[in-house]
């Protein structure tokens, strides 16, 4: 039996703090005053939907304008968050006919050529064309065992802990010009530094407030930055190690790289340091003992390319090459059939065409590999993508690579973060 189409529709201003609230509550989370103030500012009440039962709202999902830095240049996306439904109203098709609204209205209306998304559960976004994109390398560094290497480069310059508001200009210089580089990194405006330097007591749980530490060189400029947090965890033995947990570093020199590092392996009382960072992060490298951190791999950042031809043109490739993608969108059957990527120097054109096909393959595997992270040889080595002309999947593997592992540093919440 066919189910009759579920209403969607926008939500106003007196419906934002209800709908807010309910798609807090399915991540089992709590919202202050001062965090829907912040969530509003930084939300599109006409690009939201809601579901609602009897004025009540069960469901609900938001689009985030964004500027992401990928291979060659930056694109605007789609930024997927504030996704809930109530656990009242599961299993009714209500994620499904949201996300299908929200890529359908992307398409129809030329918006972003690309959405993404950092899920909470990994199992859920596969079956709508998402792939996953970028990994986060989740470490835990014995602090007491962070010895460099006796040639590390600590530069000139110097680190000191700053106030929040002095902290905040020189942060927010440091990271727009970090970020033009950094595959994988949003913009962020003012709304959007708002939430991701927001310090709530109640989210902090045993954590300290924000700590800043800033790296400037000797004319003054600021060239790094480290935010971080205080907190313990038991030690096994009936009492407590102390650890310190980063929140975010960003340089824009290796000195002052190693520099923050340095300052934050001599922070006194503390055993571990907690850091998610890059799957390639420099750290290793500069520790006499790089068994000193110990690492996990998480999936981070997921891709979906609305329209294939607009998001695959939109980005430059490490390889010159001329490829014909047999592509099957179940989801979004515009981008169904075969398209002819043509890539040379920073340049890229992708279009529909009637030749011959190189590689067969979803837009979810387009996805996973749009950054330059995920190889299409490893998901070919999954049976995800099929090569129909040797060699073809050796040189597109390649050519989509980027120089550096793409890395998303945001928290939970893309759009916000």
């Amino acid at each position: 039996m066919t189910m009759p189409p579920i209403p969607l529709r926008s939500i106003d201003e007196q419906e934002f703090v209800p709908w807010a609230r309910m798609i807090a509550d399915t991540y089992g989370m709590d919202r202050c005053e001062e965090e829907l103030a912040d969530q509003r500012a930084a939300t599109d009440l006409g690009r939201t939907l809601a579901v609602f039962d009897e004025g009540v709202p069960v469901a609900g999902a938001s689009v985030y304008s964004r500027l992401l830095t990928v291979p060659g240049g930056v694109l605007p996306v789609a930024g997927i968050a504030s996704v809930g439904v109530a656990p009242t109203h599961r299993r009714r098709g209500i994620l499904t006919s949201m996300m299908r609204a929200q890529l359908t209205d992307l398409h129809e209306h030329r918006r972003e050529p690309i959405a993404v998304l950092r899920p909470s559960e990994a199992g859920i976004y596969g079956r709508y064309g998402y792939g996953p994109a970028t990994l986060g390398n989740q470490m835990r560094c014995d602090r007491r065992a962070l010895c460099f290497r006796p040639d590390t480069d600590f530069g000139e310059g110097t680190v000191r802990l700053q106030h929040a508001d002095q902290a905040r200009p020189l942060v927010e210089k440091v990271y727009d010009q970090a970020r033009t580089t950094a595959v994988g990194w949003p913009d962020r405006q003012a709304v959007h530094w708002a939430v991701r330097l927001a310090d709530y007591p109640h989210r902090r749980g045993a954590s300290t407030s924000l700590r800043f530490a800033v790296h400037q060189d000797n004319d003054g400029r600021a060239t790094g930055y480290a935010l971080y947090r205080h907190s313990s965890v038991p030690d096994g033995l009936g009492g407590s190690a102390g650890v310190v947990q980063v929140v975010e570093l960003a340089a824009l020199s290796r000195p002052a790289y190693a520099a923050l590092w340095r300052f934050l392996a001599g922070i006194d009382l503390v055993t571990w340091i907690d850091y998610e960072g890059a799957v390639d992060e420099p750290l290793l490298h500069l520790l006499a003992e790089p068994r000193a951190v110990h690492a996990s791999q998480v999936d981070r950042l997921w891709v979906r390319l609305v329209d294939v031809d607009r998001a695959l043109a939109g980005r430059s490739y490490a390889l010159p090459f001329d490829l014909v993608l047999d592509v099957r969108d179940d989801f979004c059957p515009w981008n169904t059939g075969r398209h002819r990527l043509q890539a040379e120097g920073k340049s890229a054109v992708c279009e529909p065409t009637t030749a011959p096909a190189d590689l067969r393959l979803t837009t979810a595997e387009l996805g996973a590999a749009f950054l330059g992270g995920t190889t299409l040889s490893a998901r070919s080595a999954a049976g995800l993508v099929e090569e129909l002309r040797p060699g073809a999947l050796s040189r597109a593997s390649a050519a989509f690579r980027g120089e550096r592992e793409p890395w998303y540093p945001g928290g939970w919440a893309f759009p916000l973060y």
